[in-house]
């Protein structure tokens, strides 16, 4: 009995020296982003792949998918990141989308969310699975946009974010939580400074990549 609890002690400790490393690095990613570095993508892809460990172990398998797939984005990221740079001639350019394709994007993820939450219930032992499922297809579609500069992904940030927080304070991943508080600031900060640096551009509002 006390060899089982010695190894669910150290499993513990291990896990959670995990999420704190993951997490810093999680911070420095999103100052980055935000400050429009190119070595946000670095921060992010060491990141996800401890977060990766991390939420398999805590069953939120929605989690552990976003996260691998949140390695991928962080190469696209870096090349996409310095494309947009040699074409547009600036060291931070900004972008945006009109609200029209915003509302069908948002239309579509909502309803991939549905099918993936329908198969975490039916089919696996995650928890939260609608909820962790909906906000697992909005961070594809929020990781996407920050890869391509668009000024609104820090609006859908903030909205999973704060949903975020929800599930990991449930679930005891304390060092999470408390990244997801503070990015939830981020995202607001993120926000109006993409914002001015978008409105002393030259380029057209409203132009799609």
């Amino acid at each position: 009995m006390n060899e089982l609890l010695s190894k669910l002690l150290a499993d513990w400790q291990l896990l959670h020296s995990i999420e704190l490393v993951a997490t810093l690095l999680a911070v420095a990613y999103v100052v980055l982003a935000l400050k429009h570095s190119i070595w946000c993508w670095p921060a992010a892809l060491l990141s996800t792949l401890l977060f990766t460990h991390v939420m398999w172990g805590s069953a939120l398998l929605s989690d552990a998918l976003l996260h691998i797939y949140y390695a991928g984005m962080a190469v696209y990221g870096w090349w996409r990141w310095r494309q947009l740079q040699q074409q547009s001639g600036q060291a931070q350019p900004v972008y945006e989308w009109v609200w029209q394709r915003h509302l069908l994007l948002i239309s579509l993820t909502a309803m991939a969310g549905l099918v993936l939450g329908y198969l975490m219930a039916n089919y696996t032992h995650a928890d939260f699975a609608y909820l962790d499922a909906q906000t697992t297809a909005f961070s594809l579609v929020a990781t996407w946009l920050v890869a391509k500069k668009l000024l609104s992904n820090w609006l859908y940030w903030v909205v999973i974010d704060a949903v975020s927080i929800f599930v990991y304070a449930q679930k005891h991943l304390y060092f999470l939580t408390a990244l997801f508080m503070l990015y939830t600031v981020i995202a607001v900060v993120g926000y109006f400074v993409w914002r001015s640096q978008y409105q002393m551009q030259t380029t057209l509002p409203g132009k799609a990549l």
